[in-house]
């Protein structure tokens, strides 16, 4: 009956804003997520994922949150003959070099999915995705109504607007339609780079949440240095929601979240002029969150 246990792991989606891209930690060399199975020694579940991202790349933790735990039948194609189950967590760090065991690194969210990013307008991976989709939906003619109205939702097609909080509905959509290379298939181009089993799933799942979050709590600041501009702070939150924020909205919401405050120091940000530096109001962490207010995003 031991072989009927099911086996639980943790497995850590570790995201970074480095140079106005978001960026997620890596093992085997951009093929997985650090992880790692939860062990009898472990105090907690936070302690085994600490341990194990510690070990595989060595790079520091610091805010946490529990993001889904992932049990779906099959998960693996490598592994069919056990039941894994995957308790994932979101963390927010500034990046470092890792040198951990793990053959670590840092990779971009677009490049696994590309068309994600619409900060300059509708990227062209699009558009052979949609085309695929479209001959998926054709395929059973008394589904293709459902079909075709899910892929207009997911993929802001005929009159629909995008959605960036949709990130996990489109991949699971691709999934589904047999486009990505995780369900078996050649890929389709424009569809990114595929991950081990299901923890390109996991991303998309982490990024929607992140993107969900970051207009209601002030999870943003987490990412950022202790002291940085304007400008900088809405590179990153851009950086993160994939879209073009309207800079006078952005910035009077804000100044009426009352979550910055100047340093009184100055900085020349390249090719600028002198910009103030802000620091994050730390005293307001707890008690204070973009509670009603939303993101003034543009759809390009």
């Amino acid at each position: 009956m031991k072989d009927a246990l099911a086996h639980a792991e943790l497995i850590a989606v570790l995201t970074a804003v480095t140079n106005d891209a978001p960026r997620v930690m890596t093992v085997s060399k951009g093929e997985a997520l650090p992880s790692g199975p939860f062990e009898l020694e472990h105090r907690s579940l936070q302690a085994g994922l600490r341990e194990w991202v510690n070990e595989q790349t060595g790079h520091p933790l610091g805010y946490l949150e529990q993001l889904y735990t992932f049990a779906d039948r099959d998960r693996s194609p490598q592994d069919r003959a056990r039941r894994t189950i995957s308790i994932s967590y979101l963390g927010l760090v500034r990046e470092q070099a890792a040198p951990g065991a793990g053959a670590p690194g840092w990779h971009g969210w677009y490049e696994y999915f590309p068309w994600e990013d619409h900060r300059e307008g509708r990227p062209d991976a699009l558009a052979p995705i949609a085309e695929a989709l479209n001959a998926w939906a054709a395929t059973e003619p008394s589904r293709r109504d459902h079909r075709q109205k899910r892929i207009d939702l997911s993929l802001g097609l005929n009159g629909a607007g995008w959605n960036e909080e949709l990130a996990l509905q489109r991949y699971e959509l691709m999934y589904e339609a047999g486009l990505v290379t995780e369900a078996g298939a050649q890929g389709v181009p424009g569809t990114g780079r595929p991950m081990f089993a299901d923890h390109r799933r996991m991303l998309a799942t982490a990024i929607t949440r992140l993107r969900a979050k970051i207009k209601y709590r002030p999870v943003v600041f987490e990412l950022m240095p202790e002291s940085f501009t304007l400008s900088h702070l809405q590179r990153t939150v851009e950086a993160l929601a994939g879209l073009a924020l309207h800079k006078p909205n952005f910035r009077r919401l804000i100044d009426q979240q009352e979550l910055i405050e100047e340093t009184g120091e100055m900085s020349s940000e390249t090719g600028g002029r002198p910009a103030k530096l802000y620091r994050y109001r730390r005293a307001i962490l707890e008690e204070h969150a973009l509670s009603s207010a939303r993101l003034p995003l543009s759809r390009n």
